[in-house]
């Protein structure tokens, strides 16, 4: 299991993912990567987020975890899949229902399994409502 303060940056984790999460984590990266051209990838508990004026999103596969008490629920979240976060979720219009807040106040997210279940049209369209939401937070200048 990868540690999540020995990493630098995406490419050091990639290697200790498993290979379906591997996969999930690149194509979902390059989404990310794509649409927030301007945000600013870092990692933050040993996996990537996305900020401008705030954290936007973030990418988590499973078996990376941070809190030791998370090795407890292992399973379940391998069982979940690669998390797919979005910081503002609660701001996002989610018409489509495909962000789930479980009960969280402010981040939503979405799980996959396999590539194939990764709608590159409508995780763009996420991504870029994302953004709009985080333009919301740009600081104003002072005239």
């Amino acid at each position: 299991m990868p540690k999540s303060n020995s990493h630098q940056t995406v490419e050091d984790i990639l290697p200790g993912l498993l290979p379906w999460e591997r996969s999930i984590v690149k194509r979902l990266r390059t989404l990310v990567l794509e649409c927030l051209p301007k945000a600013t990838e870092k990692l933050s508990y040993g996996v990537p987020f996305y900020s401008r004026n705030r954290m936007i999103c973030f990418i988590w596969p499973p078996t990376i975890t941070w809190d030791p008490q998370q090795l407890k629920k292992k399973a379940a979240n391998l069982a979940k899949g690669v998390t797919l976060g979005f910081c503002q979720g609660n701001l996002m219009s989610n018409e489509s229902g495909v962000l789930l807040a479980e009960g969280r106040k402010q981040v939503y997210c979405m799980y996959f399994k396999s590539l194939g279940e990764i709608d590159d049209q409508q995780i763009r369209a996420l991504l870029f409502e994302a953004e709009l939401v985080d333009e919301s937070f740009k600081k104003k200048r002072g005239r």
